[in-house]
């Protein structure tokens, strides 16, 4: 159910984030030139319906038009919404609209209905088109089908949504009048997390702001959902008292990206880790509207994204610092909630949610965060629903960190309907994939829980900087043993490289026994030994099933000597995390020397009788013939 909502959520969200600038346009407009504007002009404050009443609408309905019916979903959505915009519009003898309700809602549902006729069209004439007559049956059909949704939105849609809203505001003024606004928090907070917070924002609350900045000048509605306080108090929580260093360390970052890029998505995860949270920025919230509703408090227009800066510049002159007093406000409570929330709670660690989240998600759809033929990649393509937001932050932060050592790859970010045909790679979060493979079936995807901190960014750096494939799936032995049938056969383990029935030690003391082994045989130096534990605090090297392969880092790959690979059986197991490793591979790799063993390991985890056997015998000829 969750699921369900987040990804209807996210589609109505993909509707509104590409058009962020138009919204950022409307406002600057707004605050600048209407009467009690920074720069009051009557005449460029003119501006100001039409962007609301036509473009924003528009450009929302042809978003998702395109999205559900491509090219000709988008012109269709644009000629359907009119219909839905003129339902509501009334006009003085000039033009100028006098009344009427902002269609954005409204422009949610017609868009995308109007996408989906366009597309239900196109698939009954796949096969039936005469030949010569595609571009005649192709216009007309986007024309005369236009047409009759357009007059649907004027006659059903328009009226439907414009009751909806009437019903909404009058609710929000019972709220106003009986001063219990602030309660409206209780279902904004958990309506962000699941990703409905640019409908509620820009569906609902912005029309009902507009009509009541029109009277007023201003309106607190256009606070209710933007305010970065109460996600800012959750993020300093866990950058103070979480016991969990990596999620620790991650919150800096996210507070950054979150309070100053606007990007409310970021601490979604941190909540999602612990639900209970959920309870701080609620009450942070209340406090906040509380706060406002008493100073009499409210923005000349939406902000958009949801910065702290957007929120200044739509804040009245003269109220600036009440509204950042109101953000503070916000933050604290939000923090003092959380704070023994955080501190007390034994929960997974963020990296610990994702990944196991990724696993999942990917596991059901029979994706993988393996990368074949790490070397041939080019381009990378980090997508999101729109590709402004957590994408584009992704993107920017993968692209410095790989840039050193592959200068030719590139990594670039884009919607998720939109991935290039040459890209190599998809960067994608778990609920993105069906779309992901619709729009790049060629491509390999590599499913995240968060653009933010993902093990699964970790393991794609590595691979694709290394061209090790530390990820092990059934559906990869397929491509493992093809590389491998092609790779050179060398003899890259012998009987002094394997070591049965070791007492059990800690993660540590494994890999440098690992380490040690192969130095001893002349694999590696004896710096290898410390690249392999700077490799295993990048990110683990359990696979699963029992078996860990540690090795080194990149920069380790100068002091390898020669391909080669040791076995270390620890019956009772050794700790890696929450797992138990009864064998620990040791891996030094020149080129794909190794592949062919690693495809013998990934045959033994589909034989789990052979596994078995392997973490228990004694016979190092067993050992030997099962990996030769």
């Amino acid at each position: 159910m969750k699921n369900s909502v987040q990804k209807f959520g996210k589609f109505l969200s993909a509707m509104v984030m590409p058009n962020i600038g138009a919204f950022i346009a409307w406002g600057f407009i707004t605050a600048l030139f209407i009467d009690t504007g920074w720069l009051p002009n009557a005449k460029l404050a003119s501006i100001h319906p039409f962007m609301l009443h036509f473009l924003i609408p528009v450009l929302i309905a042809s978003q998702g038009g395109k999205m559900v019916g491509g090219d000709r979903g988008r012109v269709i959505a644009a000629i359907a919404v009119m219909g839905t915009i003129a339902g509501v519009a009334t006009y003085d003898t000039n033009g100028g609209i006098i009344t009427g309700q902002p269609m954005l809602m409204g422009a949610m549902a017609i868009g995308p209905f109007a996408g989906w006729v366009i597309k239900k069209f196109d698939q009954a004439m796949d096969g039936h088109m005469p030949a010569g007559f595609e571009m005649l049956i192709n216009n007309f059909s986007v024309g005369i089908l236009g047409m009759l949704v357009a007059i649907l939105g004027y006659f059903v849609i328009a009226p439907f949504m414009a009751a909806i809203l009437a019903v909404l505001t009058a609710g929000v003024n019972v709220l106003v009048n009986a001063h219990l606004l602030p309660l409206a928090a209780i279902f904004i907070e958990p309506a962000k997390v699941l990703f409905l917070n640019n409908a509620i924002n820009h569906g609902v609350f912005t029309p009902i702001a507009a009509a009541q900045a029109a009277e007023a000048g201003k309106s607190i509605m256009y606070l209710l959902e933007p305010n970065p306080g109460p996600g800012l108090g959750v993020l300093i929580a866990y950058m103070l008292f979480c016991k969990d260093s990596t999620t620790k360390a991650s919150a800096p970052g996210a507070i950054i990206i979150h309070f100053l890029g606007g990007i409310h998505e970021i601490y979604f995860p941190y909540i999602l880790m612990n639900p209970v949270v959920i309870i701080a920025p609620i009450a942070g919230n209340i406090a906040a509207i509380l706060f406002y509703t008493i100073f009499g408090v409210g923005l000349v227009g939406a902000p958009s994204p949801g910065s702290i800066i957007a929120v200044t510049l739509m804040s009245p002159r003269t109220q600036i610092l009440v509204v950042w007093l109101g953000v503070a406000l916000s933050a604290g409570i939000s923090f003092l909630i959380a704070s023994p929330i955080v501190r007390n709670a034994d929960v997974k660690s963020l990296d610990e949610a994702q990944s196991e989240m990724a696993a999942m998600k990917a596991e059901a759809k029979g994706t993988s965060t393996a990368v074949t033929n790490p070397g041939e990649v080019k381009k990378v393509v980090f997508a999101c629903d729109a590709g402004m937001g957590s994408s584009a932050m992704g993107a920017t932060k993968f692209r410095n960190r790989v840039k050193a050592v592959r200068p030719d790859l590139t990594v670039i970010n884009t919607s998720v309907d939109n991935i290039p045909a040459d890209c190599d790679i998809a960067v994608v979060q778990t609920t993105l994939v069906d779309r992901a493979k619709k729009s790049a079936p060629q491509a390999q995807m590599v499913t995240i829980g968060n653009f933010l901190a993902d093990p699964s960014l970790d393991a794609l750096y590595v691979q694709l900087t290394t061209g090790d494939a530390p990820a092990v799936t059934h559906e990869d032995n397929e491509v493992t043993r093809a590389m491998a049938a092609a790779a050179p056969k060398k003899k890259v383990l012998s009987a002094d490289g394997i070591k049965l029935g070791l007492a059990s030690v800690t993660k540590e003391e494994a890999i440098t026994a690992a380490g040690e082994l192969m130095v001893k045989l002349g694999y590696v130096d004896a710096s290898y030994i410390d690249a392999m534990q700077e490799r295993e605090k990048l990110v683990t090297t359990y696979m699963g099933m029992g078996i860990a392969i540690p090795h080194g880092t990149t920069q380790a790959k100068g002091t390898v000597k020669k391909t080669g690979i040791v076995v270390l059986q620890y019956p009772d197991g050794v700790s890696f995390g929450d797992e138990k490793a009864q064998l620990v591979f040791g891996i030094a790799g020149i080129g794909d020397e190794h592949l062919d063993l690693l495809a013998k390991i990934c045959e033994t985890l589909e034989d789990e009788e052979l596994l078995n056997k392997m973490k228990t015998t004694s016979s190092i000829d067993f050992v030997l013939s099962q990996l030769s």
